[in-house]
């Protein structure tokens, strides 16, 4: 009775984490249309519970997707979960397939900004139920950042830990799958332990937390080449597209002569629709005040993304689609650094 009494102390002491699992590799099984999400609740929180040491688990199923399915609904579903969560667990855990974690991490980044518990998202390259699995390292790093008391939203993957809206997976097979675009890690696992950079982590604000979940998923890519018509941009505004990103040449040049995009982008902008412009160069960021061909762009009305990450553009997009903004606080929101989605510039 004396031992029933002090194992139900301690697990009272513990920290309470909370795994969300919303399918993806991790969780696959072999089936005859290819690997499909399929391990359950007890497959799942038995692995887990071997790394997760002086942790108690809890586990919930959102869902059960490959990350391709993952919709911009899913992502204000999830956000409300987390919220609700956050009152009651010390850190949450995401389970997510690799394709679009990058999506999420953002969105969620932008709707969960103040959250007061670490939200740690990871997945791996291959299923937890192969014996030589990634899963359990990633899980590991997981767990234990969203023990760390570090609040805002992350990816820990290869034992590394980054900040969530500044992810992107990088390489297709790899178990080093995903980079920090443009920002440092915020954490590391060396054989020191785990070392987090408090100083890279978005302060939390001191206001009581609430998810912003409103959003408008009518958002939509260009990244052209030499040569792309300009009527695809008015096709995207007949599609009622409300928000395009283009991720444009070198340090964010468009043409302006044969095909001109710079033209196009006029034409988009005077129809209300929000355009966004970067770099097909993953690193660095864009410069459009360089070059008569990035100068055009911002001249007709473009935006630019600086050194943010197309994922974080399309999300912060997005996000703010969904607020009763007008065109130009949509753009004054855009330029702001909020969750250190983008480098602050000169002056700044």
């Amino acid at each position: 009775d004396g031992t029933e009494k002090m194992e139900e102390q301690e697990k009272r002491s513990m920290k309470k984490i909370l795994i969300i699992n919303t399918g993806g590799t991790f969780s696959s099984v072999k089936s005859a249309g290819g690997l499909t999400p399929g391990l359950g609740e007890h497959d799942i929180l038995e692995e887990l519970k071997v790394v997760a040491k002086d942790c108690q688990l809890e586990y919930e199923d959102f869902c059960s997707l490959d990350s391709a399915n993952i919709m911009p609904r899913h992502w204000a579903e999830l956000a409300a979960r987390i919220e609700e969560a956050s009152r009651e667990y010390s850190g949450i855990v995401v389970i997510h397939g690799t394709d679009t974690m990058s999506y999420t991490a953002s969105m969620l980044s932008f709707m969960l900004w103040g959250v007061p518990v670490p939200v740690v998202i990871t997945g791996s390259q291959l299923s937890i139920a192969h014996p030589v699995a990634d899963a359990m390292e990633n899980c590991r790093a997981a767990i234990h950042m969203a023990n760390s008391r570090c609040p805002g939203v992350f990816v820990a993957f290869n034992r590394r830990i980054l900040l969530g809206v500044r992810a992107s997976k990088v390489r297709t097979m790899s178990f080093d799958a995903f980079d920090s675009i443009n920002y440092p890690d915020v954490g590391e696992i060396n054989a020191f332990g785990m070392r987090i950079h408090r100083e890279l982590i978005p302060r939390r604000t001191a206001v009581r937390f609430l998810a912003d979940t409103s959003y408008s998923p009518k958002v939509m890519v260009v990244k052209p080449a030499p040569g792309t018509p300009p009527e695809i941009f008015d096709a995207m505004v007949n599609l009622g597209c409300r928000g395009i990103v283009v991720e444009a040449f070198g340090l964010g040049g468009l043409p302006f002569e044969e095909n001109d995009l710079c033209g196009a982008v006029k034409r988009t902008v005077e129809k209300g629709v929000a355009v966004a412009i970067g770099s097909q160069c993953r690193y660095d960021g864009s410069s459009l005040s360089v070059y008569e061909t990035g100068r055009r762009a911002l001249e007709a009305g473009a935006m630019e993304m600086y050194d943010m990450t197309t994922e974080a553009a399309v999300t912060k997009l997005m996000w703010l689609l969904g607020k009763d903004l007008t065109m130009e606080e949509l753009r004054e929101k855009f330029g702001e650094n909020l969750v250190n989605e983008v480098s602050p510039r000169d002056g700044q």
